[in-house]
């Protein structure tokens, strides 16, 4: 079995800078918004879930990149008109998984615990109905 190799995250960075040169010489990639690129980020979703369909990884890979292309161009555009950053974005997302996975996160994980499927299933609903209750918080 071969060892596992898990990504360093720098090349996301990077390419975020990428995406703000493309979006400054590029004249195409300028005009977008997120109503113009709707379609494309519907055609990439589609596009991994075919890959995935097929099993091959090598086919996922590729069209996973493409769909992040979609997540950055709508963060670029984002950015540029003051409304939010990448970095909102990821710790939204980040924010968002602690409190939707307390058996991993907070007092549930202190027992150590293995939990089951459909209890995790319960803690995640649990979490996104308190969310909804009181999505300013």
């Amino acid at each position: 079995m071969s060892e596992r190799t898990y990504a360093s995250g720098e090349g996301l960075v990077e390419f975020l800078d990428l995406m703000r040169l493309m979006r400054e010489r590029c004249v195409w990639k300028s005009s977008q918004t997120h109503t113009s690129l709707a379609q494309y980020l519907r055609e990439e979703s589609d596009e991994v879930l075919e890959a995935i369909e097929e099993g091959d990884p090598d086919h996922l890979k590729e069209e996973l990149g493409d769909l992040l292309l979609q997540v950055y161009f709508h963060a670029a555009i984002a950015e540029e008109a003051g409304e939010f950053t990448m970095d909102d974005v990821i710790a939204g997302l980040t924010a968002k998984m602690k409190r939707r996975n307390p058996h991993v996160f907070g007092p549930e994980a202190e027992s150590g615990r293995r939990y089951t499927l459909d209890e995790v299933e319960r803690l995640w609903q649990a979490a996104k109905a308190a969310e909804r209750a009181h999505p300013a918080e």
